[in-house]
């Protein structure tokens, strides 16, 4: 059994922690107010841009457009958004299990990082890094959003690239964060989105349809990108606000146990000193 100076230097050591771990849920809540206003006052914005770009495509007919069809190349680039910081439960692990599981070999992989931690662990599992803009999640704004976006189209439109994907957290509430990825080029929409449009009413171009193209898509896919990393912040900071709460309550558990198995050793250690002079009261006598 553990003496009573160990259990009190380690009850010490986790009430220290404790108030750690409550100070980083307190910035992590103020923040995460911030960032979920933020993402719920844009996600609509983003939804219909998505919905029509994808509808405008769906009743624009047979198009024959670099951004519409998978390039030569065999690489694919993942713009993956994590975070600097740890302490965020399953966040970045989540993003790492993401990519290593999207069926992308190793070899054909090529990753845009926005985010240290998930870095570290896809370079662990031999991913090539092709650039890395992690300052970019400490405060995003649209101008990283168009610079990140315009040097992976422009390895795309080079043929460096065959495919471009967005591996990101998708915030739902303050609870519920989900991993998604998400195809990026070339464009693709689902089958109700050819079955809602209208044969007879096919999309008409001006001044033609490249150069139209040429302007709607990298704003398309700006705006998704943006959209994205918007989320991922919304969503780091309620993972690390759960993380620490979740640590905060272990916490309070385990000063608990060892408040009572301190009263029981110092109970122990009063009963012993009891015995001890009782038994040297009867020697005496």
């Amino acid at each position: 059994m553990a003496s009573m100076r160990d259990i009190k230097r380690r009850k010490g050591s986790i009430q220290s922690t404790q108030q750690i771990t409550k100070a980083m849920k307190l910035v992590s809540t103020v923040k995460l107010q911030k960032a979920r206003n933020r993402a719920e006052q844009s996600n609509p914005y983003f939804n219909h841009m998505y919905q029509t770009v994808t509808s405008m495509l769906a009743r624009s007919g047979s198009l024959s457009h670099p951004y519409l069809k998978a390039g030569d190349s065999s690489k694919k680039a993942i713009i993956t958004i994590a975070s600097n910081r740890g302490l965020a439960g399953g966040y970045n692990s989540n993003i790492v299990k993401l990519v290593t599981s999207s069926g992308i070999p190793v070899e054909d992989a090529q990753i845009y990082m926005i985010g240290r931690k998930a870095k570290e662990q896809l370079v662990r599992r031999g991913y090539e890094v092709k650039a890395d803009y992690s300052d970019v999640i400490e405060g995003p704004t649209y101008e990283d959003a168009v610079t990140i976006c315009k040097e992976v189209l422009e390895a795309f439109s080079k043929g460096e690239i065959g495919e471009i994907y967005l591996a990101y957290t998708h915030f739902k509430n303050t609870v519920s964060h989900e991993p998604t990825l998400m195809k990026l080029l070339p464009v693709e929409f689902d089958e109700a989105d050819l079955q809602e449009a209208d044969s007879n009413l096919l999309m008409n171009y001006e001044p033609n349809e490249e150069e139209a193209l040429d302007l709607i898509i990298p704003k398309y896919l700006t705006s998704l990108f943006y959209g994205a990393l918007v989320e991922a912040v919304a969503s780091e900071n309620g993972a690390r606000m759960q993380a620490m709460d979740s640590a905060t309550s272990n916490a309070d558990e385990m000063i608990s146990d060892l408040t009572l198995k301190y009263n029981r050793a110092r109970q122990g250690s009063i009963t012993q000193e009891l015995t001890e002079i009782i038994a040297g009261a009867e020697a005496i006598s």
